[in-house]
């Protein structure tokens, strides 16, 4: 061994490893694992590089990396030689114990190699058991330091806890478990210039969930000779919560009230969004109004007044059997001050509808799925409910007091929290118009930047028979906004939307109530919303919609189960052609699975997923699926560990002897795959 380390000393033998290495080509990429133990190095979306097993260790999934290209057995391979940007940081993972040493194993689907681990000052080592579920950071990087190695910062919950699903992700995306604290006493911040009115006869009344406890909004409508006066009463929070308290403070960073199966947590106390803000029927309580005037075709008139009044409802409605009585005559025995008004809502929603149809959007109807929950987080049942004219009742009656929030807001003080849509970003245009001309559809570019021409196009895709072309458009499109600038809002159709009907559960609502009180007062208005706290409410409202669908998944996988390797039919729709398979969702309760091409045909050669077309093909030329086509399938597996669904067609697509099963590895293996590309990628 002597001579070697006379080598390793050896300047001249150093300088030459040097020289090779400096002449290696290099290249940067992200590092792409399988649950094979090779990778990839994604150089771009053309290129790839393999990395082989040994090479891999040094490495973790989604890792930005600089790599040396050699050949090795006739096969150029990557072999990482540099971090550049280190995916895992702060992760979610569990305990796994080797001879009594603490270890831990990110949750993702591509990541399975344990890591060593120790826990943070504070923490018991020895408190920590196989299988419990924690927060970690990773400390050292095998790239850098030659080896992994973590510090674990929190126990999330151990194996057994039924709550994991809730508890893991609110953890992973760093969002509170809890509402935040009460206050000793809550008292009214009166504004002196804020002249309230007495509303408290006026039959208002609300129509929510059977379950809500936080009600924002109550509503009561007149009849007027060309139409109707609407009254909508917000509850008003912010008559409780001092701008800038650290109560206001604490609501800001949180954003919203996070929605989530089984359980919310509120943006700000329950006492509060329950209880003193709750517009509950019976009770007196302060609200911000407005007074919308509605035409008899549906057009919502320039004139609304804001002003603060005390409100009681005199009713308290739920949504299924306001619409079992709209759609089916089924007797409601409420107040009947509140019973003359419901045919007026009725009729002012089909009129508004109908207005919006024509000259703005409407959203098609896309069902909501309600789990329903056992004792120990078990899901009991998945219930489909459609969107029906009660729904409907409120939908409209909230969207035209926000458009006249816009206008208020847009004129008098030229800033607020406006929802903001621009149809397609500037980059997206031309791809956008390449598609609809090769649709033969009858627009420009300019078209289709325009408000007006973003919503006869869209009006345009909803009329075809075929859903096609509207799934290849959405990828085109982009994301809402929110803004402090008024913007047009193209999802609505709409040229100006600021939100104020949901102060409870929005921050961004009680921002907009602060200002419209000052315009009610005659006060100059706070100051303009920074971009800083815009950008944190966009950034929010998609985290919320992941939070919400992470824990789904996870539901849908304990919930699917049985009905995992059974003869059990689902109707699915096709939501996205990915190049490894399939991506649905069912139909009858909401579970988005994947269908590995392996699945629907053996002989994977013959088949081609092709992404940018939105279309599977067999035998380069035969359409079989393609995007929005709702087809038949059964469930193969449900695997709660990836939170994945796998799935494959009820009906083979090619006649003829069945295919031997394949493997259990491959399809393991597979299953993990579609998992990480449905699953979010690693923090």
């Amino acid at each position: 061994s002597g001579s070697s380390l006379m080598f390793q000393d050896n300047p001249l033998l150093a300088q030459l490893k040097q020289q090779i290495r400096e002449n290696i080509p290099k290249k940067e990429g992200v590092i792409r694992a399988s649950d094979r133990g090779f990778g990839f190095l994604e150089v771009d979306e053309k290129t790839s590089y393999f990395v082989p097993p040994p090479y891999m260790k040094k490495v973790m999934h989604g890792d930005r990396v600089s790599a040396l290209i050699r050949t090795e057995k006739e096969k150029e391979v990557a072999e990482p030689d540099a971090l550049l940007e280190q995916a895992v940081v702060r992760f979610v993972g569990r305990v796994k114990m080797f001879r009594d040493r603490l270890n831990v194993v990110p949750d993702h689907p591509l990541i399975k190699d344990a890591i060593k681990a120790r826990a943070k000052k504070g923490l018991d080592e020895k408190s920590f058991k196989e299988g419990d579920w924690v927060v970690a950071t990773l400390k050292r990087h095998a790239l850098v330091d030659g080896n992994f190695s973590a510090e674990i910062t929190q126990l999330i919950a151990d194996k057994d806890d039924h709550n994991v699903p809730w508890w893991v992700v609110l953890a992973r995306h760093s969002l509170a478990q809890i509402e935040p604290a009460d206050l000793p006493e809550w008292k009214v911040i009166e504004e002196e210039e804020l002249p309230r009115r007495d509303l408290t006869q006026v039959p208002f009344f609300t129509v929510d969930g059977a379950k809500t406890k936080d009600m924002d909004d109550a509503l009561a409508i007149t009849k007027l000779d060309n139409g109707w006066e609407l009254l909508v009463a917000i509850a008003d929070p912010t008559a409780y919560v001092a701008e800038g308290s650290e109560l206001d403070q604490e609501a800001a960073k949180r954003a919203f009230t996070v929605y989530m199966p089984g359980r919310n947590v509120p943006m700000i106390p329950r006492t509060l969004s329950d209880e003193l803000c709750s517009l509950k029927e019976g009770e007196e309580r302060n609200t911000l109004c407005a007074r919308l005037l509605i035409a008899e075709d549906g057009l919502l008139l320039e004139e609304t007044e804001f002003f603060a009044a005390r409100i009681v409802s005199h009713a308290r409605l739920n949504y299924d059997e306001v619409s079992d009585w709209a759609e089916h005559g089924k007797a409601l025995d409420i107040d009947a001050g509140v019973m003359a008004q419901l045919p007026l809502m009725k009729a002012m929603t089909e009129a508004r509808i109908k207005w919006r149809t024509e000259h703005a959007l409407v959203f098609p109807d896309r069902p909501d799925y309600d789990f329903e929950l056992g004792e120990n987080g078990a899901v009991l049942a998945i219930h489909v409910e459609p969107r029906r004219i009660a729904n409907r009742m409120i939908e409209e009656s909230m969207i035209a007091a926000n458009i006249c929030a816009g206008r208020v807001l847009g004129k008098s003080v030229g800033y607020g929290i406006f929802n903001v849509h621009t149809g397609f970003d500037e980059e997206s245009l031309d791809g956008a118009i390449d598609l609809l001309k090769s649709a033969e559809a009858p627009f420009e570019k300019e078209d289709i930047a325009s408000l007006s021409g973003f919503c006869a196009l869209r009006r345009w895709i909803d009329s075809l028979d075929t859903r096609w072309l509207d799934g290849k458009i959405r990828r085109f499109q982009s994301y809402a906004l929110m803004s402090a600038e008024p913007g047009a809002h193209y999802g609505l159709g709409l040229d100006a939307y600021a939100t104020w009907t949901s102060p409870i559960r929005k921050y961004g609502d009680m921002v907009n109530h602060r200002l419209l009180k000052a315009v009610i007062a005659g006060k100059t208005p706070g100051e303009r919303p920074s971009q800083e706290l815009t950008e944190h409410l966009t950034e929010c409202r998609r985290l919320h919609r992941r939070v919400e669908r992470d824990i789904g998944d996870w539901l849908y996988v304990r919930y699917l189960q049985a009905a995992a390797g059974s003869d059990q039919v689902f109707n699915a729709e096709i939501i996205d052609v990915m190049r490894a398979g399939l991506k649905l969702r069912l139909q009858e309760n909401g579970a988005v699975v994947f269908m590995p091409a392996r699945h629907i045909l053996d002989n994977k050669d013959r088949l081609e997923c092709n992404w940018d077309n939105g279309r599977v093909y067999l035998d380069k030329t035969e359409v079989v699926y393609e995007l929005g086509q709702v087809i038949e399938v059964k469930l193969s597996e449900a695997v709660e560990e990836t939170r994945s669904l796998i799935a494959k067609p009820a009906v083979a697509l090619v006649p003829g002897p069945a295919p031997e099963a394949p493997a259990a590895e491959s399809t393991a293996s597979e299953s993990s795959e579609a998992a990480a590309d449905a699953a979010p990628k690693a923090e």
